[in-house]
């Protein structure tokens, strides 16, 4: 039987971004390993890190929600004092003794491998796996890869696409306002409710909410919600809605999302809001009218703009505020939604028209819902026929 190949990709994540995924999906597509472990630094001995360990924990969370082939690992965020690779490396060796271990390095941090804690120690441990940099020397390159093979070293050269994304470039930009390339939503998100590397705070209490999210929410469904944040903020901003209301509703649009559906049940019959005995048996329905009450019994939101919002993002209604219609038309096309037939079409819309963008989500979904023999709620039905009537009236658009 063939060992087991565990790959661990760390870092400081200071913040993680898209280039530092490509990477990640780089040694998964080379090595094709058993198990790639994203592992965030705790307390680099080397470099200090300007967001604490917890929110560059969270922040690798949510960029790994999206691929269920990339763990993170709290290896080293759970260490105290100063982390070095070798520590690690022997704290896997324990944890799986009979695998083989790569550690992902980028071709920069090779030209100083030989000058590691212990490296001699580190080299017998694992193979050192080397992705590309711009702008690294190959002759330097050639040269550190046989000075760590007299040591005993393996290096293995992986095949993938240089990476240019800068964490410092996404800091400076964060800290100005700006918004930066090469972060996922949900991370761009969670640094602007959280302040981090100087970004202006649009929502106060969002700090205090995500740190609730965090707990109560599926790791996907915590970055989901960042990413609904980000993209009803945008659209309210493109179609001249509130956008401040929109960001607060996306942010708080799942809060009840991962409660037991018992719960659900629970809070819907103290609170009268149970419309029919098929839409009390349904999770996917009930979070919506309980979030909004659980946004404002446990979060402390009272704006009845927001509320609405978040208790109609499932089904909408007749007569919702476009402010809903933002929120609602979010939750189905933002970034980190899994692709669906039409979804690329109904971001097209989105761009162009709330109303005939939400129109065809709703559409797909109830396509979706009676191709699988299933009821269609009356609510989802009465709103797409409404969007109709106004869509009759409306000037066309062509995505």
């Amino acid at each position: 039987m063939a060992k087991q190949r565990i790959v661990v990709f760390g870092g400081t994540f200071d913040p993680v971004h898209e280039g530092h995924m490509q990477m990640a999906r780089g040694a998964l597509s080379a090595l094709d390993p058993d198990l790639l472990l994203v592992m965030p630094s705790g307390s680099p001995p080397y470099k200090k890190c300007d967001a604490s360990p917890e929110d560059r924990w969270r922040m690798v969370v949510c960029a790994c929600a999206g691929n269920p082939r990339l763990v993170p690992s709290r290896l080293e965020i759970d260490r105290s004092g100063s982390v070095y690779t070798v520590d690690t490396l022997l704290e896997l060796k324990k944890e799986y003794p009979d695998a083989r271990l790569f550690f992902v390095v980028g071709a920069d941090a090779l030209l100083k491998a030989a000058g590691w804690h212990r490296i001699r120690d580190a080299l017998s441990l694992c193979t050192l796996a080397v992705l590309p940099r711009p702008g690294v020397d190959r002759a330097a390159l050639a040269a550190a890869a046989e000075q760590l093979a007299s040591m005993g070293g393996k290096v293995k050269f992986l095949p993938a696409e240089p990476v240019s994304v800068s964490s410092t470039e996404i800091r400076a930009a964060l800290s100005g306002g700006a918004v930066p390339d090469g972060l996922n939503a949900a991370v761009r998100e969670y640094c602007a409710c959280k302040g981090l590397y100087g970004a202006p705070v649009r929502v106060p209490q969002a700090a205090g909410w995500i740190d609730s999210l965090f707990v109560s929410l599926k790791p996907r469904r915590f970055a989901h919600s960042l990413s609904v944040a980000d993209e009803s903020r945008r659209l309210a901003l493109l179609h001249g809605v509130d956008s401040l209301k929109a960001e607060q509703a996306g942010i708080l649009h799942d809060c009840a999302k991962c409660l037991p559906l018992s719960e659900l049940q629970r809070l819907a019959r103290e609170h009268g809001l149970v419309r029919d005995p098929s839409f009390a048996d349904s999770g996917a329905l009930l979070h919506a009218p309980v979030g909004a009450r659980v946004a404002r019994d446990r979060y402390g939101m009272a704006d009845p703009e927001v509320l609405e919002a978040i208790a109609l993002h499932t089904t909408g209604a007749p007569g919702m505020s476009r402010l809903a219609m933002c929120v609602c038309l979010a939750d189905s096309i933002e970034s980190l939604r899994d692709p669906y037939p039409g979804l690329e079409r109904v971001r097209a819309l989105a761009e162009q028209s709330l109303e005939q963008a939400l129109l065809l989500s709703l559409e797909r979904t109830a396509d979706y819902v009676l191709s699988r023999g299933n009821r269609l709620d009356p609510q989802t039905r009465e709103t797409i026929a409404w969007l109709r009537e106004r869509d009759a009236v409306l000037p066309r658009v062509s995505p």
